[in-house]
Order: C-alpha cells, then structure tokens, then sequence
C-alpha cells in the first residue's frame, strides 16, 4: 500500500486521517493473468490503483476486439463512464499480466468525500489527469498517420513492446498486423542504420 499512498501524494498531500481512512478502506486484490476487472454490460463498482501488471480495456465492434488503452503500473484503473455513472459499461478491461491492484468502492468513495473533503479534491484531479490521457489518445488517434502514432507510442510507452502482444497494439493504433509489421521493420531498419 506504500506504492500507493507514494502515487497519491504526486496528485495531491492527504491529512494523516485521510490517509488512514482511505487505507481502511482500499482492498489489496491479487489476479491472475486473462482474468477481468469489468466486462460490458456489467456496472463497474471499483476504482483501482494497479500497483503490479498490465491490462487493457477493449470494446467489440461488428464482431472484433479493438483494444482502446493500455494500463500499467502507478495507474488508477477502472471504466469511468460506468463507475461515476453507475451505469452499464460498454468496454471489457482484460490483465494481461498477473496484477496487483488496489480497490475501492464507489459506495466506499462517496462516503470519504463526505467525512474528508481532501479525498473528494484528490479524485478530481484523477478525474483530470485521466480526461487529458483521453484526449491525448483521441488526438492521436484522428490527427496522427500510422507511423507518427507507433513512434509516440514508443517514445512514450517503450515497454509496451515486450508485454502487450502486437495484435492488440495494432488494434490500439487502428492499423492492420501487416502495417504494424512493415512499420516497425522502417523503425528497425532506421535505428539500425544510425
């Protein structure tokens, strides 16, 4: 839980009573790699904190999986639509690792905002930083090509490469398998030659 209250404090200083009362409430949840945190149709309850492991949320469309995001360690997880709405939620969020998270109720949260305003500020600012990752995905995905997106992608997230398997990263990216290949072999052949 150190890890935890380590990443809170970049967001925002909590009160030792804050911090007590949201350690008496986070549950420590050990799951094994292919298990799920939510799948659509299904409310999301939680809020995670992912201390350990890698996962990805994902949504069906005509029959295929399109891999939306990639979560990893120090990330706060969960299908926010549905967990500040309460209502069904349309993506599925997969490990693809086994992990370590950190869960907390929406019942369990909206009490602490109540009893320690602070928590209420901290997971505002969550909800920021999780709004700007959004629209950062969503300019990406409409105002880069191809290759401007996988050289963002590995500038920003290098190690996705070796933990994510490359169907679901090209599926990320909103390209075929092929031009992820070809793509990559420009970037391998380009690194390799300076």
């Amino acid at each position: 839980m150190k890890l935890l209250f380590d990443h809170i404090e970049q967001y925002y200083p909590l009160s030792p009573a804050a911090r007590e009362a949201l350690a008496e409430n986070f549950e420590e949840q050990v799951l094994a790699k292919n298990k799920y945190l939510v799948t659509e149709g299904k409310v999301c309850k939680h809020l995670y904190f992912l201390q350990q492991g890698a996962l990805r949320g994902y949504i069906h469309v005509d029959g295929k999986e399109i891999t939306n995001w990639f979560g990893f360690e120090e990330n706060f997880i969960t299908s926010f639509y549905s967990f500040i709405t309460q209502q069904p939620s349309v993506e599925n969020i997969q490990l693809l690792e086994g992990s370590i998270l950190w869960g907390i109720t929406k019942e369990q949260l909206t009490r602490l905002f109540n009893t320690h305003h602070e928590i209420e500020r901290l997971v505002r600012i969550i909800y920021e930083k999780y709004y700007i990752r959004l629209e950062e995905r969503y300019v990406n995905a409409q105002l880069r090509t191809a290759t401007e997106r996988y050289a963002h992608l590995i500038r920003e997230a290098p190690h996705i490469l070796e933990r994510v398997p490359l169907g679901q990263i090209s599926s990320y990216l909103g390209i075929s398998p092929e031009t992820l290949s070809r793509i990559r072999s420009h970037f391998n052949n380009t690194s390799a030659a300076s």
